[in-house]
């Protein structure tokens, strides 16, 4: 009989036990929900980069794998990094610290959720901008990671429109060179038709954000489709603020389309 009592007693604080562990990881969940919100706010809203920033890291401390803050926080980083003075070399030193700290979190959101899309994406990005402070030319082996990883992201998920956009720059951006000096660093499958290409795939899955239209308008103009390229510019003063750019955004296109008005 005693041992009956005792069985019953270890059996009740077992499922106590895990009734506590349960309810503790609801709560941590629905937190970490709750911050994602905050700081989803923080960066595609009022464009508060730090706050953002911030905020994404509290959910860490909740849940150090947590997928969903791992990659926003890359995003931060690389957004904070992009609005940093660089006239010292001090400056440009903190500049790359912050890009190389976006890329640290992309890579742990992809060992946290190997099939994410945003992991790749934002590896992608991140690694983008370390090629383009550093000199596309002297990180070839960026440059072709950068195409691997948009690629990945769009097979993980073909609605993913910033992907798009990525893989579209790194065509325009390597096209500033002529096919036969990249043929043999391994670059010469980039081309200015496949950049237009992706571009209006971004469009299509996002056709409100500025930046995809008026870095398209730039591709047709490069092709002269010029046509093209006022179809883009023109939709511009029409859409709403998405990024923190999109007033000197808005300042290019209409300067943009001064130049190729008459063509």
């Amino acid at each position: 009989m005693k041992l009956f009592f005792t069985l019953l007693i270890c059996l009740s604080l077992s499922v106590q036990t895990r009734a506590q562990q349960k309810n503790s990881n609801d709560t941590v969940c629905t937190t970490s929900v709750k911050l994602l919100d905050e700081g989803d706010t923080y960066a595609t809203k009022t464009f508060e980069d730090q706050n953002a920033l911030d905020t994404f890291l509290k959910v860490l401390k909740l849940d150090s794998s947590n997928y969903e803050a791992l990659w926003r926080i890359s995003r931060s980083y690389v957004t904070i990094a992009q609005h940093l003075p660089t006239i010292t070399d001090e400056q440009k030193t903190k500049q790359l610290e912050m890009y190389d700290k976006g890329l640290e979190y992309a890579n742990r959101a992809i060992q946290a959720n190997p099939n994410g899309s945003e992991g790749y994406t934002r590896r992608a990005i991140a690694n983008g901008r370390v090629a383009l402070f550093k000199g596309v030319w002297d990180s070839i082996d960026i440059v072709k990671q950068v195409k691997a990883d948009c690629e990945k992201a769009i097979q993980l998920d073909s609605n993913n429109a910033t992907p798009y956009y990525v893989l579209a720059r790194a065509h325009a951006k390597l096209c500033e060179k002529p096919k036969f000096i990249r043929w043999p660093l391994g670059l010469a499958w980039a081309n200015l038709d496949s950049a237009a290409k992706n571009y209006e795939r971004a469009i299509a899955r996002r056709s409100d954000f500025i930046m995809f239209r008026l870095d398209a308008a730039r591709t047709y103009v490069e092709l002269e489709e010029y046509e093209k390229a006022k179809h883009q510019l023109y939709k511009i003063p029409t859409l709403p603020t998405e990024d923190e750019d999109d007033p000197q955004y808005r300042k290019e296109a209409n300067e943009l389309l001064e130049t190729i008005k008459d063509k």
